[in-house]
């Protein structure tokens, strides 16, 4: 019989350009969240699921090799958080995906006001710049409701003006 031709990861990709990167409400998806550049595909988003257990979803857009699975780390605000994500299919692409419920102190990296850093291996540094957006989602979703449009625009007019964003491919 034949031997299995090994197979490799993907090579690495670079971390993103996020100098200009904001954090915007979604208007494809209610309750949830993006970030990015202005006119380009979001880098990420997180979601809240109020269904059952308020659960927070993460979606870093960024290719993932079939069936892979890595940890998700997030740095920052005096925290450390470590989310499981997979690779999961969204149209005909694969994200890195994992949930975690509101109240797990996972998410406490987003939840401050300072800049913090988001990384998957092989899929680059996510540099997230300071921002109560991400903050004012968890609280929202911890506390069983999904986020105040209105609370949104007014953080989100204090940071730019309320710029449009919603390039994501996840929708």
């Amino acid at each position: 019989m034949p031997e299995a031709a090994e197979t490799f990861a993907s090579d690495p990709l670079p971390s993103p350009d996020t100098e200009d990167a904001m954090w915007a409400l979604s208007q494809r998806t209610d309750g949830r969240l993006i970030y990015g550049v202005p006119g380009e595909t979001a880098v990420l988003s997180i979601d809240c699921d109020i269904s059952a257990i308020p659960t927070l979803r993460i979606t870093r857009n960024s290719p993932a090799d079939e069936g892979a699975g890595a940890l998700l780390a997030m740095v920052g605000n005096g925290h450390i958080g470590r989310i499981k994500v997979d690779a999961t299919e969204v149209g005909n692409d694969s994200f890195w995906v994992g949930e975690s419920p509101a109240l797990n102190e996972v998410w406490e990296p987003l939840a401050g006001p300072r800049e913090l850093t988001l990384t998957v291996p092989g899929a680059g540094m996510v540099s997230i710049g300071p921002s109560p957006m991400p903050g004012l989602m968890i609280e929202a979703c911890r506390a069983g409701e999904l986020l105040d449009g209105a609370a949104l625009l007014e953080a989100q007019e204090g940071e730019d003006g309320g710029a449009d964003l919603d390039a994501s491919p996840v929708s």
